[in-house]
């Protein structure tokens, strides 16, 4: 480690476009003599593999996505053009390269340009599913088909489609994100809360909006809160950020997860399982299952509120961000704070042994890791324990960024980095992990995107450089099995290929021949490894009804695995899911009858409500995965479900009511549960915690018999929680149960609700600071004392919390300073309108009678909700409203506003560091 001592010099490289192919380049070590993070540098969870340079600058630049083919060869895309850098780094466009290592001596060594255009801003998706490449670039889902299979897209023979349009965001990284392949032979994306408007090619539009609009720069296409709560053609309402799964054609598109801020990726496993992580505004990013159909919670249902406007009294930041102790959200999964979550990958087969098949990897460019999981089933849903897998800051001393670079270095000029001394300047930091992929040789492959900087919509490593990494066992010989897709053999040894959009071409060639396939495949159901026999379960029951037959008898397996993904495999193959229920709704499996549930979901009550009246009675009373699944399996016919299993749970033990069927009411709160939960709430039997559920259950309740419920709660004279029943009325009277009149039903009661007047918080001008503050760099020379600065921040809890302390208006700052170095701290107090966390962006509002006030905007609906100062919401009709602008700086003070001195800044970014 010599060598993080010394001066590490580099060159900004210039972009290799103008050639389609570099092989062996010769002066490559003269642009790049080494790699910005060193192979030695990177720690893994097992001592018994390694991580070795596979590709770097200058072959590469951003890379920001990848995917392998059959023959081993690795399409990236690439981001050099990424927000200030657009379309002026690289004016001809961004690219989709492909890198192979033609020599087989462990590293790349040859480089194609498959793509460029002009069109190409920083893509954020590759796949590759035999000849055609699919590249995810907003507004559009684009399909390239390179019919001569030379490597080289050439518009004169091979062939561009536009398959979907109409995400949200170009330049933005919560819009559209790539393409995976599932075990069932459809196609899985996603994309983050900017939202889209896109019809596939069956004709269905799909509408996902929310609150998030023209929020971190970007090309917006259209008003996300324009269609915030609108039902799409399928009649369900999609908010934010969502998953879709259709046919590899476009056609017969569906939702299967919403309501995500910006998760980056999906994988599916060949149990049908999907993981995805997921980004946040405050700490609160989380890795998480995807329950079909489930609602992730970072919106509310109608799209309209942040969860800031949402959160309760005694509620902590998790529970809050992701609405936990609402009805109809999923559960959590993994929440581990901070960061930049990025793309995710599952190895089920391939080098890394038996040890590590059915190991769950989750990109965190923030923390310089790639997190490891190995999914335990716990109920209907997952434990999911988190490891760090492949990491190069073991320390946990995060840095925003590492060294001042020149920002407008010109291509081919040196610059130095001198990490002699500095604290803020960690080599091992800038481990930036964008995505990572199982190859067909069984290895697992890191791309880095390299730079100091991580989040913020921005780059400062002038150079763009880039690592592809690569971990297997030590000593590790690449074999990149031979394949040929006309051949039976061929097509079953792609569908054992450890990658995933591999085994998608031996999927499609296998369902072609039909029957004629079945002996082939079905010999994979003995294989011993558990995915590849999964794989086969899949596509036997897609093979005719001989096929079929197959996997209906699996419906039989002692092995509940086997039996859940035979269930899964049916209804793919559009099984009739009454036929499904009948068998399986009472599985001894809590996973299997949540899919009966969920496959339940668009069935007709009359039929359906045996099946869903019976996975209820068997609801543990605490399976949170296994509760939604069936509110989800319930939905538009909560009454039914709720009145048929009242009967058959309660049988007339009047507020007695068991764990479960309290849960039950909870999820499903129809209004035909109103009186019972009355009653409930107001019973001296019921546990504060059980009325704090029935409270919640008439506060999702959207009718006026649920705003008179709470209302006669909140006056009644015993009633012990009446702060939080008249909370949920002075909040639904401005939402939920804005058409009932509140007012005037508390009126009734001789009551009303608790009038907030409106408060002027206007925001102070700028004021220098005296003497003049010195620069960002000079600040950072100064020995900054965290005891002082513990006193100093005193001043910053007017606005944040800080380890529990402080009003919650602006970010948490409790783990900033271990997310972010010296110098981006110092920059956040100094110049606090350089850069706005997402999520507190400043709104102006003047009222007609002249009223002004600032704050951060939580609804845009009517009436408006404000988050002032202090931490207050403030409502404020559209009707008294004369102005209502984005605000041109941040809502934080500046320092001569806050008497801040240079020193001071010092000594809080000191403190901050050392929590």
């Amino acid at each position: 480690m010599e060598k993080l001592n010394e001066i590490i010099t580099l060159f900004a490289l210039t972009s290799f476009a103008s050639s389609n192919e570099i092989k062996n380049p010769s002066h490559a070590s003269d642009l790049a003599s080494q790699t910005i993070v060193p192979a030695e540098m990177i720690s893994l969870a097992d001592d018994h593999l390694e991580v070795t340079v596979w590709a770097k600058s200058p072959m590469i630049q951003n890379p920001t996505n990848m995917d392998f083919d059959a023959a081993g060869r690795l399409y990236v895309t690439e981001g050099v053009n990424y927000r200030k850098e657009n379309a002026t780094k690289r004016p001809e466009g961004d690219r989709v390269i492909v890198l192979e290592d033609t020599n087989k001596d462990g590293a790349a060594d040859s480089v194609k340009t498959f793509l460029q255009d002009k069109n190409l801003e920083c893509p954020l998706g590759v796949a590759v599913f035999g000849n055609q490449v699919v590249v995810s670039q907003p507004p559009d889902l684009l399909v390239y088909t390179d019919v001569d299979l030379d490597g080289i897209f050439n518009p004169s023979v091979d062939r561009k489609e536009t398959l979907l349009t109409g995400f949200n965001g170009r330049q933005h990284d919560h819009s559209l994100h790539s393409v995976t392949a599932g075990p069932d032979g459809q196609w899985n994306f996603n994309f983050g809360n900017c939202g889209a408007i896109f019809t596939d090619r069956s004709n269905k539009t799909f509408r996902a909006g929310s609150g998030y609009y023209m929020s971190g720069g970007g090309t917006w296409y259209f008003d996300t809160n324009a269609i915030a709560g609108q039902a799409s053609d399928d009649g369900n309402v999609w908010i934010g950020g969502a998953s879709v799964r259709m046919n590899p054609d476009g056609t017969h598109a569906r939702i299967v997860g919403h309501n995500y801020r910006n998760s980056y990726e999906q994988s599916i496993t060949s149990f049908g399982d999907m993981f995805q992580s997921d980004n946040d505004d405050p700490p609160a990013c989380r890795v998480t299952e995807v329950i079909e159909g489930g609602n992730a919670g970072f919106f509310s249902e109608d799209g309209q509120r942040s969860w800031l406007g949402e959160s309760r009294p005694g509620q902590d930041t998790p529970t809050a961000h992701w609405r936990q102790e609402d009805p109809g959200t999923m559960p959590v999964g993994d929440v581990y704070g901070g960061g930049s979550p990025t793309g995710v990958a599952f190895y089920e087969n391939g080098a890394l042994g038996k040890k590590w098949e059915g190991l769950l990897l989750a990109c965190e460019a923030g923390r310089n890791v790639i997190f490891g999981y190995l999914p335990e089933a716990q109920g209907a849903g997952f434990k999911l324990a988190r490891m760090d897998f492949i990491d190069s800051n073991k320390e946990k001393k995060y840095e925003g960024f590492d060294y001042l670079i020149l920002e407008n270095q010109k291509p081919g000029t040196e610059f130095t980095r001198n990490v002699e001394g500095a604290q803020s300047t960690q080599v091992n930091t800038l481990f930036r992990p964008s995505d990572i992929c199982v190859g067909p040789d069984g290895a697992l492959y890191v791309a880095d995107w390299f730079d100091p900087v991580v989040g913020g919509h921005s780059t400062i490593d002038a150079s763009a450089s880039g690592t592809i990494y690569r971990i297997a066992p030590k000593g590790f010989k690449s074999v990149i099995p031979k394949i040929d897709l006309t051949t039976t053999e061929g097509q079953i040894l792609a569908l054992q290929s450890p990658a995933v959009n591999v085994r998608h071409s031996g999927f499609v060639r296998l369902k072609a021949q039909g029957e004629k396939a079945i002996p082939a495949v079905a010999e994979l159901l003995s294989n011993e490894n558990r995915y590849i026999a999964a794989r086969a379960v899949w596509l036997l029951a897609q093979l005719g009804a001989q096929g079929k037959d197959q996997v209906i008898e699996l419906l039989n397996s002692s092995d509940d695995r086997t039996r859940l993904v035979a269930c899964r495999a049916l209804r793919a193959a559009a099984y009739d899911v009454l036929e499904l229920a009948k068998k399986m709704a009472v599985d001894p499996a809590p996973m299997v009858r949540r899919e009966i549930a969920l496959s339940l979901r668009n069935a007709p009550i009359e039929k359906s409500l045996p099946y869903l009246v019976a996975i209820g009675k068997m609801f543990d009373g605490h399976d949170r995965a296994y509760l939604d699944a069936f509110g989800i399996g319930s939905s538009g016919n909560e009454v039914a479900v709720y009145q048929a299993l009242k009967a058959e749970m309660l049988q007339n033990r009047g507020d007695t009511w068991s764990d479960a069927f309290a849960w039950i009411a909870w999820r499903l709160h129809p209004n035909q549960a109103v009186n019972d939960q009355k009653l409930r709430a107001l019973s001296p039997k019921v546990s504060e915690e059980q009325v704090k559920l029935t409270l919640t259950a008439l506060g999702f309740t959207e009718t006026l018999q649920a705003a008179s419920a709470m209302a006669e709660i909140a006056t009644h004279q015993d009633f012990a929680q009446k702060d939080l029943a008249n909370w949920w009325l002075n909040h639904r009277k401005n939402n939920l149960w804005k058409s009932f009149d509140v007012d005037g039903i508390l009126a009734t009661y001789g009551k009303k609700t608790e009038l907030v007047k409106l408060v002027a918080v206007p925001m102070p001008a700028s004021m220098d600071s005296n003497p003049p503050l010195a620069a960002v760099e000079d600040i950072a020379k100064l020995t900054g004392d965290p005891e002082k600065g513990k006193l100093a921040i005193t001043t910053c809890y007017m606005c944040h919390q800080i380890q529990g302390q402080g009003v919650s208006f602006g970010p948490d700052l409790s783990s900033y300073g271990k997310q972010q170095t010296k110098e981006v701290i110092i920059k956040g107090i100094a110049h606090p309108s350089a850069a706005v966390s997402h999520g507190y962006e400043g709104t102006e509002i003047i009222t007609k009678d002249g009223l002004v006030i600032t704050g951060i905007l939580l609804s845009d609906a009517d009436p408006v909700m404000i988050k002032t100062m202090g931490g207050t919401n403030q409502i404020v009709p559209r009707s008294d409203i004369r102005t209502i602008e984005p605000m041109k700086r941040s809502l934080m003070y500046d320092p001569g506003n806050l008497n801040l001195t240079a020193q001071q800044i010092a000594d809080i970014t000191a403190y901050l560091k050392s929590l």
